[in-house]
């Protein structure tokens, strides 16, 4: 399983765990801390109120996966 698959594998995980209630349209998002393309890691709450996020994950260009 490559990284990118392992680490959106967790974070599902970890989302269906932290909330056993399925969300809503309206509701806050759960907040969750994921590995950043430059090394660090971020969490929703580091933006919470500042700036709009947007979650995007792909494998690396031109590899067979």
């Amino acid at each position: 399983m490559r990284f990118y698959q392992r680490v959106l594998a967790a974070w599902l995980i970890a989302a269906a765990s932290a909330n056993a209630a399925e969300l809503q349209v309206g509701d806050p998002a759960p907040d969750f801390r994921l590995p950043g393309s430059d090394g660090h890691y971020y969490s929703l709450t580091d933006f919470r109120d500042k700036q709009f996020v947007v979650i995007a994950f792909f494998p690396k260009a031109f590899t067979g996966g």
